[in-house]
């Protein structure tokens, strides 16, 4: 049976809301809020490193603890926008994540920084499901949407784009701090803004918000995620086993409340159209392939190659240039095309352009990186522009919060799982090099920590503790990029079998 996205009614597709592109240009400054800070954290990693000194553990905890608790709470505050109003939650979490953002431009120990990433992540979570809920209800028309969708996902590009740039500015004139700072701005534009021109909408009927689905989607999905990082960093044992139990048990207890709620947190039929259930595992299978990668490029740049922050942040430019691209094109292509056609193809991809990074060594050169990054921005814009506008059309608009928070739950679960498994591989592989005599214990807990060392170390030790430090880190990132490839092309074959026949509506 063809599987037709159709719109939830004759009256939601022919009526258009006046002032629903300047509503969007106040949404896409949440998405480039949330995007900046992301880019921004993996370059400023090697100054946190020098400066607070955190262990390796901990490098991984600041790097991941902000996709952990956002993963947890996004079903819950994707519904609790569906209930309270998603303008009013929108402009509540972007204001909390301005000011969030100032702790952790301050944070003085490894301990703080985790603590503060993790109340980022609180504020986050309240973002990402309230932009595209809105995007449902702004836009009824199936291709306007499928624009909407478009620039959304561009702007994410982009600011994963000027995030860079910007950060590597800051952090060749300033402490590494002030990369944290550059949400402020936005976020004061976005809430100024965003209360007169936003729109208002919720669900008209949306029952009590149940706090014990709450409860158990925050705990089996912190627990779930804490005890594969656990496994992959340390290795399985009793206490990872019962962690492990501990998630699954409580997200089975979730479903089965779902089941049995007249008004349940998450709509668990939302999962029986094919659809959608194949657009969610491709985003989060992506991102798992991507993000451990993703993660440890910028320090590959600056402590590898030597490259300054704001140059390793130009060479990262050419994904953010295809992904934006892409994401303006992609509703057309799979239009034109198909939509298993779209996401198949650009998950392949990514999948070679992975593959090519197998053989990297110290002195790469930026050809290789360069064109990689741009097939891998090309990939990654077609098929995740395609797949979000595939979740939206597949719901009615008063379960767009919840549905969208099932999308971006997918995507920070994909990147905490990314980080915590491929990171986890990369670090595990950079722990067993050989240094010279002398060479101390914090020098195999990061490369940065090995770059510190050398610091204090005479010449010739000091050059061979960074040579084999260096080479040790470049052969774990190849083992990432080819485990990374190998999720991507697996990605792309089952999105060629469990999209068939699905089709974007063309018009209303």
């Amino acid at each position: 049976m063809t599987s037709t996205l159709q719109p939830a009614s004759t009256n939601e597709a022919v009526t258009k809301r006046p002032g629903r592109w300047l509503a969007l240009s106040v949404l896409v400054l949440a998405v480039l809020l949330v995007a900046v800070d992301a880019t921004v954290l993996g370059l400023a990693t090697p100054y946190i490193s020098e400066d607070l000194k955190p262990s390796g553990t901990q490098l991984l905890w600041i790097g991941d603890v902000y996709s952990f608790v956002i993963a947890g709470l996004l079903v819950s505050m994707g519904s609790l926008g569906d209930r309270i109003g998603r303008k009013k939650i929108l402009l509540v979490g972007a204001t909390a994540f301005g000011a969030i953002s100032v702790l952790n431009a301050y944070a003085t120990t490894p301990e703080m920084m985790i603590f503060a990433r993790a109340l980022l992540g609180v504020a986050g979570a309240t973002l990402m499901p309230a932009t595209l809920a809105l995007i449902r209800n702004l836009f009824h028309d199936p291709r306007e949407r499928s624009l909407a969708v478009g620039i959304w996902g561009a702007t994410a590009s982009a600011g994963t784009a000027i995030g860079p740039i910007a950060g590597g500015f800051l952090l060749e004139h300033f402490w590494w701090g002030s990369v944290f700072l550059i949400n402020l701005p936005v976020m004061a534009v976005l809430v100024v803004v965003g209360i007169k021109l936003l729109p208002e909408s919720k669900n008209p009927n949306p029952g009590p918000w149940d706090m014990l689905s709450v409860a158990l989607s925050l705990v089996g999905m912190i627990a779930l995620v804490y005890a594969v990082k656990e496994a992959a960093t340390h290795g399985f044992s009793g206490e990872v086993a019962a962690v492990a139990l501990l998630g699954a048990g409580a997200l089975i207890w979730f479903v089965r409340r779902q089941l049995t709620l007249p008004t349940p947190l998450l709509d668990m039929r939302l999962f029986r159209n094919r659809g959608f259930s194949a657009a969610v595992l491709a985003d989060l299978l992506t991102i798992l392939g991507l993000s451990g990668l993703v993660f440890f490029l910028s320090q590959y740049l600056q402590l590898v190659q030597g490259r300054r922050p704001l140059e390793a942040g130009l060479a990262e430019l050419p994904a953010a240039i295809g992904a934006v691209a892409a994401g303006l094109l992609a509703g057309r292509a799979a239009r034109r095309f198909s939509v298993r056609s779209v996401v198949a193809g650009g998950l392949a991809a990514v999948g070679l352009a992975l593959a090519s990074l197998t053989v990297i060594d110290q002195s790469t050169g930026y050809p290789l990186l360069g064109a990689a990054l741009l097939v891998v921005g090309i990939g990654a814009g077609f098929s995740f522009t395609v797949t979000a506008d595939v979740i939206l059309s597949s719901v009615p608009k008063e379960q767009a919060g919840s549905a969208s928070a099932v999308s971006e739950t997918a995507y920070e679960l994909g990147a905490a799982l990314g980080i915590a498994v491929l990171g986890s591989i990369v670090t595990g592989v950079y722990r067993d090099f050989t240094g010279p005599a002398g060479t101390p214990d914090g020098a195999h807990e990061s490369l940065g920590g090995a770059v510190e060392a050398a610091a204090g170390m005479p010449a010739q030790q000091s050059a061979a503790l960074l040579d084999s430090a260096r080479q040790a880190f470049v052969d774990g990132l190849s083992l990432a990029a080819g485990l990374g490839a190998a999720v991507l092309l697996a990605t792309a074959v089952a999105a060629w079998f469990m999209l068939r026949d699905q089709r974007l509506e063309n018009e209303v």
